[in-house]
């Protein structure tokens, strides 16, 4: 848990009252696993008595307030901000100084079931099926290694179940002899080209899950010819790959990627309208979705990853395992200078300790915790004793 106070600008609505006052109807109304029971938990105690935290007291004026802790669930839409940032300033000396291009490779419809059914099996599939497309066509169409980010993302903006993975990739890649860097100003690939590798490599792994029994317990191919005729169904589709024009600068590309890594199905700015009967929230060019409480609940769930799966993902250039490749690229795209006599004995300065959380937050909002919000004065912070737990 961390100690993290809210931002001063808060939301009208909160999702974490949706699940406190729905949470045991959606139960009665649909099955749930024991990790999206242990999430829904999470986000509905996250910043409450329930986890315990500190108050604030001014040395100054007096003024107290009540500070508790956050859940840190990646699911929870109040949590997410700070290891945004974090993530952003890890990744930040990872990132070469080049052009990147974003793709996006999405699941078709028919495939959704399968999802529902398999997700971990199925998102794994979706990650290696679009990056080994952008990989092999990069070894044999420019003969180099490129580097790709990707991020998981299962939803749409009325949080209907949609699997797609976002891409920064790099705008060429290194030469595999290592020699030159190997430039891509305008285009990537072609769409149709990326669809078509991206198709025939999903299948092959959908079909390998088949055959391997991960759906023997799916109604939908208790019929023996139910798979093939999906397989044929699939193969006549055009499946969508979408890619953007390359940013122009690189510190541009996290920014930008920063919007998607730690980005959940719904933040809580989103919601418009919450009553006993209905949500209301913001989807795309000014229009909205209506649902009851229960079926927003049944919708959010059905994003909630399993455990231990990553969502964020590196390759190629940009993989852990590849840092040699990387200081070749990164040296062909940034030559170094011979450095002067007197420059080369000057002592190697200190890695700069990373910030903690306090810092973070007075970066991300221009808030310092530490001081009181009525007159600046010093802030102790005491402990709070843990609430007790809410009846059953």
């Amino acid at each position: 848990m961390t100690h993290c106070p809210a931002a001063s600008s808060r939301p009208r609505f909160d999702i974490a009252e949706i699940v406190r006052g729905h949470g045991v109807e959606l139960e009665q109304h649909c099955p749930l696993s024991a990790l999206s029971k242990r999430v829904l938990g999470a986000v509905a105690a996250c910043r409450t008595g329930r986890l315990s935290g500190y108050l604030d007291v001014c040395r100054s004026c007096g003024h107290t307030h009540a500070v508790y802790h956050s859940c840190r669930n990646r699911h929870c839409p109040k949590c997410q901000s700070l290891a945004q940032q974090r993530w952003i300033e890890t990744r930040s000396s990872r990132l070469l100084p080049t052009r990147h291009f974003h793709v996006v490779f999405t699941l078709p419809a028919p495939l959704r079931s399968l999802c529902r059914h398999a997700p971990t099996a199925m998102y794994t599939a979706l990650f290696d099926a679009a990056t080994s497309t952008l990989v092999d066509l990069a070894t044999s169409k420019w003969k180099a290694t490129i580097g790709i980010t990707a991020v998981l993302h299962t939803w749409t903006r009325d949080l209907r179940l949609h699997p797609h993975v976002h891409m920064l990739v790099t705008a060429g890649g290194l030469a595999l002899n290592h020699s030159r860097w190997v430039h891509r100003r305008t285009f990537l690939f072609l769409r149709e080209m990326m669809s078509t590798v991206f198709r025939g490599k999903m299948l092959e792994h959908v079909k390998h899950l088949y055959h391997q029994g991960t759906f023997a317990k799916l109604d939908l191919f208790q019929d023996p010819e139910a798979f093939d005729r999906l397989v044929a169904s699939l193969r006549k589709i055009r499946w969508v790959v979408h890619a953007k024009r390359p940013f122009r600068r690189p510190e541009h590309v996290l920014r930008y990627l920063g919007r998607y890594t730690h980005r959940v199905a719904i933040s809580n700015s989103r919601l418009l309208d919450v009553t006993p009967s209905h949500v209301t929230w913001r989807t795309r060019k000014q229009q909205t979705a209506t649902v009851s409480p229960v079926e927003f609940l049944r919708r959010f769930v059905q994003h909630i990853l399993p455990d231990g799966f990553h969502k964020i993902r590196h390759y190629g250039l940009y993989a852990s395992a590849q840092k040699a490749k990387w200081k070749a690229a990164k040296a062909l795209l940034q030559p170094t200078t011979t450095l002067p006599t007197e420059a080369a004995a000057e002592p190697v300065k200190e890695k700069e300790t990373p910030p903690d959380w306090v810092e973070q937050l007075r970066r991300l909002t221009g808030r310092d915790v530490r001081l009181c919000t009525h007159c600046g004065g010093i802030i102790d912070s005491l402990p709070l004793a843990r609430a007790p737990p809410s009846p059953t």
